[in-house]
């Protein structure tokens, strides 16, 4: 009998007139999105002093009136550790949802977060904000195609980093029932230790001015990923033989002109521009032949 009297309840509701004046989720997102906009410069008088400027480009291809780059300027409240990454999600959160970035894990680990801070390429969640001028600009990597306001397209960056097979390989492998741990030295641990650093954020090829005219050029990432693996001793001379062809193509090590813009801005601190030459010379001695 309750399931009964529940129906009619539910097919007359429209009808209410109680029901005439509940607003609907989107309706309530609205009202308090106007009402933000009017308490906006009542807040601003309010954290005078106490705010932050960040300017942050935009762009939308797919929207009529934002298809035009331009620059939005945000005045977030400051605190003390505040990162670039905090002040932008602050923005997004409190003024402007559409505000369209990547991040994840906020620890300098994922390296989704790569921005054009200042002038310099940064990672967003590991730069301080009392460390800035303001006001403190926020534009997409340099070199790639923008997709929507701070999101770039990493495609090629992703291929040229897999071009150099950056997994382990080993002819010698045993059958796997006869399977054993293959060691690693410790000498030879401590040589490659820094190469393994790498997140993939894309800032090293974004700064470099090869990269930028040379569309093929394998890039530091990619060649610091390729040094990785090539200086592994676990690998067999077959196939460091096989890694350093790719390398010494004509797109590959020699284009670097040894300008150290991708290790200024490594925001884990690989010597980038070390392993590529250390690779050059690899290469040059693999082709040196002694009667």
């Amino acid at each position: 009998m309750s399931t009964q009297q529940q129906e009619p309840e539910t097919q007359e509701a429209p009808d209410d007139p109680e029901m005439k004046g509940v607003q609907s989720p989107q309706e309530r997102r609205l009202e308090k999105k106007d009402a933000k906009a009017k308490e906006e410069p009542a807040r601003k008088a309010q954290l005078e002093g106490e705010t932050v400027h960040i300017k942050v480009f935009r762009y939308d291809p797919e929207v009529e009136g934002k298809q035009e780059p331009r620059f939005d300027d945000f005045h977030v409240p400051f605190e003390k550790g505040m990162t670039v990454l905090d002040a932008v999600i602050y923005a997004r959160d409190e003024y402007d949802s559409s505000l369209t970035f990547r991040h994840s894990c906020r620890q300098a680990v994922c390296g989704s977060d790569a921005f054009f801070i200042n002038g310099r390429q940064r990672l967003a969640c590991k730069t301080q904000i009392s460390d800035l001028e303001q006001p403190i600009r926020i534009e997409p990597l340099p070199h790639q195609e923008v997709v929507k306001d701070l999101v770039v397209d990493m495609s090629h960056f992703y291929d040229q980093m897999h071009a150099v097979e950056p997994y382990f390989q080993d002819e010698d492998t045993p059958p796997v029932s006869d399977l054993e741990e293959q060691r690693q030295s410790r000498e030879n641990r401590e040589k490659i230790k820094m190469s393994t650093r790498c997140i993939w954020c894309g800032a090293c090829m974004s700064s470099c001015n090869i990269a930028a005219g040379d569309n093929e050029y394998l890039g530091p990432a990619a060649i610091n990923k390729a040094y990785r693996f090539a200086m592994d001793d676990r690998e067999s001379e077959e196939i460091k033989e096989h890694r350093l062809r790719i390398l010494e193509q004509e797109h590959g090590v020699w284009r670097c002109q040894t300008q150290f813009s991708c290790t200024e801005v490594c925001p884990k601190d690989i010597p980038l521009t070390e392993h590529i030459q250390e690779l050059k010379r690899e290469a040059v001695k693999k082709n040196l032949k002694f009667w």
